[in-house]
């Protein structure tokens, strides 16, 4: 048993979809496919929920109506009939004043639609396969837009279905799932990798493989940092600092179902298959022996100061977090002093509300429009020379990592 997991730019067009079909025939053993909506069709589907958020219906329809006719022109070169796509009109919303789960309802159908496109193509040319619904199969709680997994439950229920249709390749949707009560969830952005780890986990697969448009892992974004190298292989815990520092290549949770059972994780480039790409196992021979670059963008940076000038470490780290935790946010960067703590988080629609309830509770200070530069495996000569030329706000070092939160986006 093996996992594919084809990203939303290996499903953008008809000759990616035709590309999905090569790759998966040439593999002779039992298959899950993991298929991520295509192309941009995440985004587009946010505009229609923010349109109808605001009651603008001619908006959204318009927004729609775009989607419907992406896709259909992709079913138009494939020579697959329209009625492929199995959700034609706009979903109506239960309730928009919960943005949260009219997101999850909404979005979620950018994956129902693409995986039933690759699933009629795949049959189309050949390959008997089944398609299933993991809104059914991925059993979640409520937590809406980060739906956290009932392991025990979705382990159960993918067996059994799997078992039903004794189909040897199955087409399947990442990032999301659903409520024992029939809602859809989301895994959180770019969850469809965390997907793909889970079905490996369950299934006991002998590997998974995600299909990047990328040779496989850099030690730098290339759009960003010139003269990139390819890192051929990483222990599973160089790849959970990688991902939690910001690397875009992993989802953060992918990793451990899979180091738990000691599955290896490659990932390959879609556009030539036969390259070796990189892999992520157990048996790596060390540390990743190249310098890392990780950035993450559109960072907010908070600083705190206890209002009557108590020991904030003391009186004030748990209320920081607290406020954190249930307005959502993902700290990538934390640094404390006898009276101040600073965090830095990912800007997200929560952020106004927790900033505005921080300055109810403690003098406040922030800053938006940042990036945070990780560098793994760093030196004192590249340190100097990544701090040339930029305002650094906060900076942190240590034996061979260093993290600096800088004004301006980083180019080459």
């Amino acid at each position: 048993m093996r996992v594919y997991k084809f990203g939303g730019a290996s499903v953008a067009t008809s000759e990616g979809i035709q590309n999905v079909a090569r790759i998966v025939s040439q593999c002779q053993d039992d298959l899950m496919v993991v298929v991520s909506a295509m192309g941009k069709t995440t985004n587009a589907l946010e505009r229609v929920l923010d349109a109808l958020m605001i009651d603008d219906m001619v908006l959204a329809q318009r927004e729609w109506d775009s989607i419907i006719a992406y896709h259909e022109h992709i079913l138009d070169q494939l020579a697959l009939p329209h009625e492929v796509i199995p959700i034609r009109t706009i979903p109506e919303l239960a309730d928009k004043n919960d943005y949260d789960f009219s997101y999850d309802q909404l979005v979620s159908t950018g994956e129902l639609i693409s995986s039933t496109i690759v699933q009629a193509y795949l049959a189309q040319s050949g390959i008997e396969c089944a398609w299933l619904d993991m809104t059914k199969l991925l059993r979640t709680d409520h937590t809406y837009r980060d739906a956290k997994v009932d392991l025990s439950a979705s382990e159960q229920l993918l067996r059994e279905a799997v078992a039903e249709s004794a189909k040897r390749v199955h087409v399947l949707q990442g990032f999301i799932g659903g409520t024992a009560d029939g809602y859809r969830t989301t895994l959180g952005r770019e969850g469809s990798d965390y997907t793909a780890a889970l079905v490996g986990n369950f299934l006991n697969a002998d590997s998974v493989t995600i299909w990047k448009d990328v040779p496989g892992i850099l030690n730098a974004d290339p759009r960003l940092v010139k003269n990139t190298v390819l890192i051929p292989e990483l222990r599973y815990s160089d790849a959970v600092e990688l991902s939690y520092s910001g690397a875009q290549i992993i989802h953060p949770k992918t990793i451990r179902p899979l180091e738990n059972k000691r599955i290896p994780l490659f990932v390959k480039p879609f556009g030539d298959p036969q390259a070796a790409g990189s892999k992520i196992h157990a048996d790596a021979k060390g540390p990743v022996q190249v310098p890392v670059y990780i950035w993450r963008k559109n960072q907010v940076l908070i600083t705190i100061r206890p209002k009557d000038f108590a020991f904030v470490l003391e009186e004030s780290l748990n209320a920081l977090f607290e406020i954190i935790h249930r307005h959502r946010l993902k700290v990538s960067l934390i640094q404390a002093s006898a009276v101040t703590i600073s965090v830095s988080v990912d800007h997200t629609r929560y952020v106004a509300a927790a900033l505005t309830e921080l300055a109810s509770r403690f003098t406040l200070n922030y800053n938006e429009g940042l990036s945070l530069l990780t560098i793994r495996g760093t030196t004192p000569e590249i340190l100097e020379q990544e701090r040339q030329g930029r305002e650094i706000l906060l900076s942190q070092t240590t034996r061979r990592t260093a993290r600096l939160l800088i004004k301006e986006t980083h180019t080459c």
